[in-house]
């Protein structure tokens, strides 16, 4: 694993992207207008860099950006690894172990998530204080990487308290919507059933989504403070369940994506 690490920091360096403080996860439907606000950017497609997957799902882009955004220098993946493409979680978190021996300081994590809270509505934006994860797998099992981090790290607090009250006072101040709760990691790739909906919700979980949790792991055990938002997409009511419509998912979080990334374009300002 540490040769592979390796081999894709150097291929990345070589392209030109030099010193970047700040890492960023762009999920599902989201990014477009993220990476338009890139100041001189460079685009590296997964596909050349050694030992990347490369995204399978058409929603995601499948390619790292590197430039600068409000001052900082920023190393964006547009476009994510999920378990359910048959990657190992080994896999899916490689980019995050690549991230920090490049320097990074900070990551910002994006998804598309189904909205369990009743409370809430599809559209709005959830920070994500906690999460429980359901995966088979887990991104540190096996051989621990003791140059990255503890055989046994801490998850008493996976999102960085200092991150997340940052962007609670962003959200105040710009008017923004910003819920905050659990999330729930599935494998995916069908949605869920009512009866799971039930469950999950009788868990503690506020939504339920296919992603994060693998990436949020790795940089805690790497000691990578993190935070992540959820764009609510869907209405999960086990009660009044209607069929899913990826193709309105995909619209609801494209129309969300501005308050997202006003958010993170402060933040990153701040840090």
């Amino acid at each position: 694993m540490i040769k592979k690490i390796n081999e894709a920091v150097e291929y990345i360096k070589s392209q030109g992207v030099q010193n970047p403080e700040i890492g960023i996860i762009l999920g599902t439907g989201l990014g477009d207008l993220f990476t338009k606000k890139t100041e001189n950017p460079i685009e590296i497609e997964y596909g050349s860099i050694p030992h990347f997957p490369v995204s399978t799902v058409e929603f995601h882009k499948g390619k790292l950006i590197s430039g600068s955004i409000n001052g900082k220098q920023v190393l964006a993946m547009h476009g994510r690894f999920h378990y359910y493409e048959g990657y190992s979680a080994d896999q899916i978190t490689l980019p995050v172990r690549v991230m920090k021996e490049l320097g990074v300081k900070y990551l910002l994590i994006s998804n598309a998530s189904g909205n369990m809270n009743l409370s809430w509505h599809k559209g709005e934006l959830m920070l994500i204080d906690d999460h429980i994860n359901l995966l088979p797998d887990n991104p540190l099992r096996g051989s621990n990487i003791d140059s990255q981090g503890p055989r046994f790290p801490d998850m008493s607090q996976p999102y960085d308290k200092k991150l997340n009250d940052t962007l609670k006072r962003i959200a105040r101040e710009k008017g923004i919507m910003l819920n905050e709760g659990v999330y729930v990691c599935v494998t995916g790739p069908n949605l869920e059933t009512r009866a799971e909906y039930r469950f999950l919700r009788l868990i503690g979980a506020d939504a339920v989504g296919m992603s994060t949790v693998p990436e949020v792991i790795v940089a805690n055990h790497a000691g990578l403070p993190c935070c992540a938002i959820s764009v609510l997409t869907d209405d999960c009511d086990p009660d009044n369940l209607k069929p899913a419509n990826i193709s309105e998912i995909i619209e609801i979080a494209g129309k969300a994506e501005a308050s997202l990334t006003d958010l993170y374009i402060d933040l990153i300002g701040a840090l």
